[in-house]
Formats: structure tokens, sequence, C-alpha cells
């Protein structure tokens, strides 16, 4: 069995950057969210780059991305 291809090593940063990242990261889901409930504004806009931004951080989200993203590619490879 082969390894798995590694992952680039790009560390998130640390410090006051990290903060200001997750807090940004929050700050778009939570107005995505209010975004999905109102009928104003489209929320997905605000979720989707969100969740882009805390996957970096919190490793649930990140598999959640990677799902998304591993789906996006079966459905943009079946021909239609």
């Amino acid at each position: 069995m082969s390894p798995e291809p590694a992952e680039p090593s790009i560390t998130p940063p640390t410090g006051w950057r990290a903060v200001l990242r997750i807090a940004s990261g929050i700050g778009l889901l939570i107005v995505g969210i209010i975004g999905l409930i109102l009928p104003v504004m489209p929320g997905w806009i605000f979720v989707i780059p969100g969740l882009v931004i805390l996957a970096d951080y919190f490793p649930p989200v990140k598999r959640l991305v990677d799902w998304a993203k591993a789906k996006y590619e079966t459905v943009k490879s079946k021909p239609s």
C-alpha cells in the first residue's frame, strides 16, 4: 500500500493574525447564517468563505470542507 501524498506544510498564522482570522471566519459564518434565515441576502456567499477560513484551525471543519470539495469533483466529473 502506498502512503498518502503529504499535504503542503503551510502552517496557519499564530498570535494576533490567528485571532483576527478566526474572528473573521466566525463573523462571516454568523452573517451567512443570518443571510440563510432572511430573504434579503444570500447566506451561502458568506458561509462558504467563513468555513474555508476556519478549516485551517478546526479539524472537523476541515473534514467538512474536504468532503464538499470531493462531492463537487464527483458531480463535476459526471457526464451530463
